[in-house]
């Protein structure tokens, strides 16, 4: 039998394939170093509810269902700084909320450098940047835990021209130096870094973003590794500006709503409706609507237990990123399910359900499952997810898809499914969401209360 869809086709024909999948598609911009510059995605034909009922939901972890964003932010502002000679000056505001925070949320790390760089490209200290790529690359492989971040600094610094500096003495003390801030390592990484930066000239914006990646993951994994020790107060202090604040917990409402789409809340349901109501009050719902309201989370407790959903977790974080935060995560549910108030048979039972998130989720994807340039607002990660849980194209109008960003919105269009949930969090309140289908700027606890998981009330009688 002929394929229906050529390999191969010219303009006319393509127009004619493109325009059989609707009307609404994404330009997506790819890395500056990736041919084509743009690709087209069509989007799934968007639909209000969840008319047919729900299979399985697909869900974003940083800013959706974590606060791992500020950790994120200030990796990439502390990234700015140090390559601008700024990275102690009190002078400079950091990166602006309003023009900044919209292009470096949601998509992959190479895309939000590039537009750092971009952006801050007039500022760049050629001197800091070769000595921050030094510092970089030695505290990478020598105390990074994530054996591929060692793999991709060492392809990188061979790809900059100076893959002989791994065998170089020098380096290699400073990769087992305890402390890189020392006045003994910096004057060493001074001395590698005058020897490797006349082959170091970065003169141009790939180049550039290569080794600015590096440092920025630095960063991000230094103070992931403390965090993995339990030793985040410090950081929570310095980043939040409060030791007493988690840099990682769950979003408001999550717990409830990872209980509830399970099946696991039955008749204790209504015993969680405060934990949602007092946050929907707080940001400025009336209470007395509110109320109105909270017949809906006993039907949806009923529904679920019926019928629990397979979850899975989407994140442009690479394994050893998302294993880190999702432990911590869930080790602040247990914490947070304990002070609940329903019986203490059922939180023993809930603390047990939420004791590893491996146990919880049925599809674990992450950056590690793709490629860089593969990430949000590309499809990959989401289609991934959706073969994971062993849901059928036929049954993508059976899911609801949820996230925090622009791009991640795009993401989960692209890949067939038409619910799609915006859940905007301070940092993400800018973003055009115009590929979701709802914007709920109340989170789950909206999610849950008002529009009862997308459900029409016909399937919840």
């Amino acid at each position: 039998m002929t394929n229906p869809i050529p390999k191969y086709t010219d303009l006319s024909g393509a127009i004619e394939l493109i325009s059989r999948f609707g009307d609404e598609y994404a330009v997506v911009e790819n890395p500056g170093y990736v041919y084509p510059p743009y690709d087209i995605y069509p989007l799934a034909p968007r639909a209000e509810a969840l008319s047919e009922g729900i299979l399985g939901a697909v869900m974003d972890m940083d800013g959706t269902t974590t606060t791992t964003e500020p950790l994120c932010l200030h990796s990439l502002e502390m990234m700015v700084r140090r390559i601008t000679g700024r990275e102690h000056d009190t002078a400079w505001a950091g990166l602006d909320r309003e023009r900044d925070y919209p292009h470096i949320i949601g998509n992959s790390t190479t895309k939000h450098v590039e537009y750092l760089i971009r952006t801050y490209q007039a500022d760049i200290q050629a001197s800091a940047l070769q000595s921050f790529l030094v510092y970089a690359a030695a505290w990478t492989v020598g105390h990074a835990a994530d054996p591929g971040r060692r793999r991709e600094v060492a392809s990188n610094l061979y790809a900059l021209g100076i893959g002989d500096m791994m065998r170089d003495e020098r380096f290699v003390q400073l990769t087992k130096a305890a402390d890189l801030d020392s006045t003994c390592a910096r004057e060493a990484i001074a001395q590698v870094t005058a020897h490797y930066a006349p082959r170091l000239p970065f003169n141009d914006v790939t180049s550039i973003v290569r080794a600015a990646v590096d440092i920025y993951y630095q960063r991000y994994h230094f103070i992931l590794a403390h965090l993995a020790k339990g030793e985040g107060a410090e950081f929570a202090k310095a980043i939040l500006g409060s030791a007493d604040k988690h840099l990682i917990e769950p979003m408001h409402g999550i717990g409830v709503f990872l209980a509830l789409i399970k099946g696991w809340l039955d008749d204790c349901a209504d015993a969680c409706y405060p934990i949602l109501a007092d946050y929907l009050v707080s940001i400025g719902e009336s209470k007395a609507e509110i109320d109105a309201l909270r017949p809906n989370l006993a039907k949806l407790a009923k529904y679920f237990k019926d019928r629990p959903l397979a979850v899975s977790i989407v994140t442009s974080s690479i394994h050893y990123e998302a294993n880190i935060v999702l432990s911590e995560v869930f080790r602040v549910l247990v914490e947070e399910i304990k002070t609940w108030d329903v019986p203490a048979e059922k939180r023993l039972f809930l603390c047990e359900q939420f004791a590893d998130y491996k146990n919880y989720y049925d599809g674990f994807i992450t950056a590690s499952d793709s490629s860089e340039i593969r990430l949000k607002p590309h499809r990959d990660l989401y289609s991934l997810a959706l073969h994971q849980m062993g849901i059928a194209p036929a049954d993508f109008n059976k899911v609801v898809g949820f996230e925090d960003s622009e791009s991640g919105t795009i993401a989960i269009r692209a890949a067939g499914i038409p619910v799609c949930c915006a859940l905007p969090f301070p940092e993400t309140k800018g973003h055009a969401f115009n590929a979701a289908t709802h914007v709920a700027y109340g989170g789950v606890p909206e999610v849950m209360l008002k529009h009862r998981v997308f459900l029409p009330e016909s399937l919840l009688r």
